[in-house]
């Protein structure tokens, strides 16, 4: 059974069509083609198809499609202004936290969520902003290193 979805992504109203059980990673990935969030692990552990929806990070592979009809969702591809990265993109280059990349977009905006709330955050904050992402490459320390750095330029 199809359904509508009426959403706003990344700025934009969209109208699409989905599958009832489609999930709102897949509704990105494959109906709208925004590639960034990634398929990881499916199950909403490691934190690779996070999105901001309504203000919130979430886990998007577990996510409903249908539950985005009236939200407000921000991708990857919503946060560099043109050819400028966001400060949270290019503090991760700065700092060589994006390793094989793959995890990045997740982090990046758990990242972005965190600095939505609060731009002094603390090891606490930190902590608990990149809980739901798990990483394999970087061992963490230069992902916290472009958090502070971001920290210390806003």
């Amino acid at each position: 059974m199809s359904i509508t979805i009426n959403t706003k992504i990344n700025g934009q109203a969209v109208t699409a069509m989905a599958d009832a059980s489609t999930s709102l990673l897949e509704f990105l990935r494959d109906t709208l083609e925004m590639k960034g969030s990634k398929l990881c692990c499916n199950t909403g552990e490691c934190g690779a198809c996070t999105v901001i929806y309504d203000g919130k990070p979430i886990n998007s592979c577990v996510t409903m499609a249908a539950d985005a009809n009236g939200a407000e969702i921000t991708t990857i591809e919503g946060l560099a202004n043109g050819d400028k990265l966001h400060p949270v993109q290019q503090a991760f280059i700065d700092t060589g936290a994006v390793q094989c990349g793959y995890c990045t977009p997740g982090f990046i905006m758990s990242v972005k969520a965190l600095f939505d709330r609060t731009k002094n955050p603390t090891p606490q904050d930190i902590e608990e902003a990149i809980s739901g992402n798990i990483c394999r490459c970087t061992g963490y320390n230069k992902i916290v290193d472009a958090i502070q750095l971001v920290a210390q330029k806003l």
